[in-house]
């Protein structure tokens, strides 16, 4: 797969995840209200939604190239040693 074909792939990848995360968030708390009448058993298909939507998210990552942990955070700047610039080697 071309680079930009993967880049669109996974972008469209991960905006399917989010969106089917957030569904799934929304419609577990709106199970929680009586006045709406939703059935009980749909609250384990609104939480498995989160799961599946994380799972979709973290696939377009990976294949849009979006996968690899940036230098730019602190932790890993500064504990990393893959990142420091005076590496000792044993």
């Amino acid at each position: 797969m071309r680079r930009k074909n993967a880049a669109v792939c996974g972008n469209v990848l991960m905006g399917v995840g989010l969106v089917t995360m957030v569904g799934g968030i929304a419609f577990s708390i709106l199970s929680q209200l009586p006045e709406l009448g939703l059935p009980a058993n749909m609250t384990q298909g609104a939480i498995m939604a989160i799961f599946i939507g994380a799972l979709l998210w973290l696939v377009g990552a990976r294949v849009g190239g979006r996968e690899a942990v940036a230098d730019r955070y602190y932790w890993v700047r500064h504990y990393d040693a893959r990142c420091r610039k005076n590496h000792r080697h044993p």
